[in-house]
């Protein structure tokens, strides 16, 4: 069984995305157990119309609810210990929760994840990290987010926590790592970056194969299992590649449309096309996950639609069902020289 906490009020939609998306989940995977947190005048009705749903969740009613426009200070300040998001999260304090989904707003979630889980042993600061479709599968993409211009002993944290979720959810026993650089040459790119290759050499980590500096066509080549990164540069690619994916999608829609025998054409490349609507679908890779803290949490995207959501909710199922957190701290524990049960007190 794996116990899952939501934020049934996170997001562009909440519970109009949030409770159709679980009962998609719930069909996929029978085994979950599902924490609901939101506003009972809301979710009630809703809920109702899915009764296998109901029947695998616990609701708890939440006076506030976070909004997505919300500064992270704001959002503490106010919904710390009664918000949906705040509840969801502290539901894996509490025992029960083994991760928490949510799609609402990032800042104020990272910064309840932060305060009321705490960073794990040698973390000086968390990272996001996405999946990302690639020419040989999918790679991960660390950090997209979480933490600007992060300094080389982050980015060695980040190349191990990257490193682990590779092996949990790709079952690689050695996955390769690359650092997002301006080119392949050891010379090239900034102080911080060049350092953090020669921290990962030098470490030479029992759980990873560093592959050296990789370039930004090499994230959509697959090159490597894991791309490292800085949160700036990884939330411009991450959001360059979903702009360039739609805008392909775009271009695709428009010509099979011009001519009579485009949409001729179409028809008979129709199972072609489907698939490659289906290869670029962000929706299938939708979740990013919040690495380095004392409990999963995975962030949907906020305007995604049921089905996105479902995805969210894979991604986290998949975390807790390969030990993800487990992993993290045996590899950090190895590094730092610590054991994975001193973990930081929580909150």
């Amino acid at each position: 069984m794996v116990r899952i906490s939501l934020d049934v009020m996170g997001g562009d939609y909440g519970p109009e995305v949030v409770i159709p998306g679980a009962a998609r989940a719930l069909e996929r995977h029978p085994d979950i157990r599902f924490v609901l947190f939101g506003q009972e005048s809301r979710c009630a009705e809703l809920l109702a119309k899915h009764p296998k749903l109901q029947a695998a969740s616990t609701f708890h009613d939440c006076e506030v609810a976070v909004g997505m426009d919300e500064k992270p200070s704001q959002a503490l300040r106010r919904g710390r210990g009664k918000s949906s998001m705040w509840k969801a999260i502290d539901a894996i304090n509490a025992d029960e929760a083994d991760v928490v989904v949510s799609a609402g707003n990032t800042g104020a979630l990272m910064a309840m994840s932060v305060f009321c889980l705490r960073t794990m042993q040698g973390i000086q600061r968390p990272a996001i990290a996405a999946i990302w479709p690639t020419l040989k599968g999918e790679s991960i993409v660390l950090d997209v987010g979480a933490t600007i211009g992060a300094d080389a002993q982050q980015l060695m944290d980040f190349a191990l926590m990257g490193g682990a979720m590779a092996r949990a959810l790709f079952e690689v026993e050695r996955p390769s790592v690359g650092l997002l650089n301006v080119g392949v040459e050891e010379i090239k790119g900034q102080e911080e970056v060049k350092e953090a290759g020669r921290l990962i050499r030098e470490a030479n980590v029992e759980g990873i194969d560093y592959y050296g500096f990789v370039e930004g066509d090499d994230i959509g080549r697959g090159t490597v299992d894991v791309v490292v990164t800085e949160g700036f540069s990884g939330n411009i690619a991450l959001k360059a590649a979903e702009g360039t994916a739609r805008q392909i999608a775009e271009y695709l829609r428009a010509a099979m449309s011009r001519t009579l025998l485009a949409k001729v054409g179409y028809i008979f490349a129709k199972g072609a096309f489907d698939r490659l609507r289906e290869k670029m679908d962000p929706r299938k890779v939708n979740g990013g996950v919040f690495l380095g803290l004392n409990g999963i949490v995975i962030k949907s995207h906020g305007g995604t639609d049921a089905e996105g959501f479902a995805a969210a909710i894979d991604v986290g199922y998949d975390m807790v069902k390969n030990g993800l957190k487990a992993k993290i701290e045996t590899d950090l524990a190895r590094y730092h020289g610590t054991q994975p049960s001193e973990a930081l007190p929580r909150a």
